[in-house]
Order: structure tokens, then C-alpha cells, then sequence
């Protein structure tokens, strides 16, 4: 049986703890530092966080002060919209380290896509991000370079043109919006899937689900734990959030069983095959998300 150590293996060989703590939403300062000590003393060796999240301070404060050897924590940042492009993705890796101050990260990844009814030179943007993504990987400078929202098609397009393919792709992911096409596609060519927002962050009556309730009664286990469950023996990294103690101890606690063929058909047969967020294909939604001054 699995612990929370382990660990699954990315293209270039390194070693991504399939469980991680999450940080969006979370405020630079005093409680974030403390949040996070808290995950690491439990025993999360794996830390999300982005430029966009503007927490970058308090997490490099609480693995540096953890008395962890740098090596034992994996920790994920990601290049905002605004910062697309060769240089000023070089620049922005700089003032990410700079906040962090650690000598290196673990994995960085592009936060989004330029999106092609926004930008007319949509690829070349990612294309010259990529370039930068891959000559700080080429320089030591990070471990792993991925990217974060690619649908299938933006991430076929970069890796049809690029040297070093992205290594992961981190998707809205959760029981009710598994990304079924995707993950084959991330398959296919080397890319390790990773989810966020692996509760749907509460919507769609998410906790209250009449299947995963069910199939947590039956392992002695809550909803929350058998939707983490769900996307580990699904290939899925996870990078649940919470800052409430017994909760981040809670989402640890799966490694302690297994979820058989009939109990994994049953959520397979949840999903919606639909953000629990917003439509991609919405312009709105994605003039919202591009722009943010994206």
C-alpha cells in the first residue's frame, strides 16, 4: 500500500510526490507560514504555489524554516499571463526565486495558455514562454517545466514544436469532470497529469454526493478522502487545500486503502464531462481568464 511519500516518476526521471498541499487563495503572511509548516510537520512534501497567488514569501518562509533538508520538499511555482513571453518569463522566474529564496524549484509551470481569440500571434507567445521554460530547466535552474490549463489541443500544438516536452499538465480534475480525453492525451506523449480543485471546491453538491458517500461508508472513509483516492489509482497527482489541521491530516489519510473495479466504475460513471467552473468555450469566460490581465 501506498503512504503519503510516494511519489511518481516525470519524464525526465524526477520524482513527483503524487500528494501535495495546495495554496491558492491563501494570503501572504504570519497565517499562510503557519498553515504550511503545519502540512509539512504532517507530512505533505509537496508544495503549489504561483506568482499569481502572491504568497510566494510565506511558502519559501515555511519550508526554509522547516528544518527539512531542501531535497525532501517538492515545490511547484507557475509564470503568470502577464509575464508570458522569453524575457519577461526569465524575469518573472527571477522575482519568484527572489520571494522563495531557494537555490532552485522543483517544477514550473506556464499558469495558462495565451489564448488564440485574444492574442493573433497566440503560439509564438507560448512557444517563446516554453523557450524560456526550457533553458532555466537547461540551466539547472528548475527541475521539471510543465504547464497548467493546456486543453488537448494547445498541448499537442506546443509538443509537436518543442525539444523538451512539457512534463505535466495540472487540470481542473475531481470526480464529476475526470478529463478522460485529456489524461490520454497527457499519457501519449510523457506528460504526468496533475488536478486541481480535486473537490470541485465544494460545487455541484460535492460533499453531499450520494456515491462518494456511499462509497466512503463502505471503506470508513469520508467523501474527501475517496475523491483523492479516485484520482491517485486514476494517475492523477493531487494537490488538495485546506488550512484547517484536522482536515489537511484528513487528506493524507489515503494510502490506507484501496478502492476495488466496482467502486472506481461507480465514480467513473459521476463524471459530467464539464468544468464545475466555467465553460472554456465561453468567450466570456475566456476574455475573463486570458485577461485577467491575463
Amino acid at each position: 500500500m501506498k503512504h503519503h511519500g510516494e511519489t511518481f516518476s516525470l519524464a525526465n526521471g524526477v520524482a513527483i510526490p503524487c500528494l501535495g498541499f495546495g495554496t491558492w487563495q491563501m494570503k501572504e503572511g504570519p497565517e499562510t507560514v503557519a498553515a504550511i509548516q503545519k502540512a509539512l510537520e504532517l507530512g505533505y512534501r509537496h508544495i503549489d504555489t504561483a506568482a499569481y497567488y502572491q504568497n510566494e514569501r510565506s511558502v519559501g518562509q515555511a519550508v526554509r524554516a522547516s528544518g527539512l533538508p531542501r531535497e525532501a520538499v517538492f515545490v511547484t511555482s507557475k509564470v503568470w499571463n502577464t509575464d508570458r513571453g522569453y524575457e519577461s518569463t526569465l524575469r518573472a522566474f527571477d522575482r519568484t526565486m527572489e520571494k522563495l529564496g531557494l537555490d532552485y524549484l522543483d517544477l514550473y509551470l506556464i499558469h495558462w495558455p495565451a489564448a488564440a481569440n485574444r492574442f493573433d500571434n497566440w503560439e509564438d507567445i507560448n512557444g517563446q514562454t516554453w523557450r524560456a521554460m526550457t533553458e532555466l530547466y537547461q540551466q539547472g535552474r528548475v527541475r521539471a517545466i510543465g504547464v497548467s490549463n493546456f486543453f488537448p489541443d494547445r498541448l499537442v500544438d506546443l509538443c509537436q514544436f518543442v525539444e523538451i516536452r512539457p512534463m505535466v499538465n495540472q487540470v481542473e480534475t475531481h470526480a464529476l469532470y475526470q478529463q478522460k480525453a485529456a489524461h490520454a492525451i497527457m499519457e501519449k506523449y510523457g506528460v504526468v497529469h496533475e488536478s486541481w480543485g480535486p473537490f470541485a471546491e465544494g460545487r455541484k453538491d460535492f460533499f453531499t454526493n450520494p456515491v462518494l458517500a456511499a462509497v466512503g461508508a463502505k471503506h470508513g472513509k469520508s467523501v474527501a478522502q475517496v475523491a483523492l483516492r479516485f484520482l491517485l489509482q486514476s494517475d492523477v497527482v493531487v494537490i488538495p487545500k485546506s488550512v484547517h489541521k484536522a482536515r489537511m491530516a484528513e487528506n493524507l489519510q489515503v494510502f490506507d486503502f484501496s478502492l476495488d473495479a466496482e467502486d472506481m466504475a461507480a465514480i467513473q460513471a459521476l463524471d459530467q464531462e464539464e468544468s464545475a467552473f466555467f465553460s472554456h468555450y465561453d468567450p466570456a469566460t475566456v476574455e475573463f481568464i486570458t485577461g485577467l490581465e491575463l
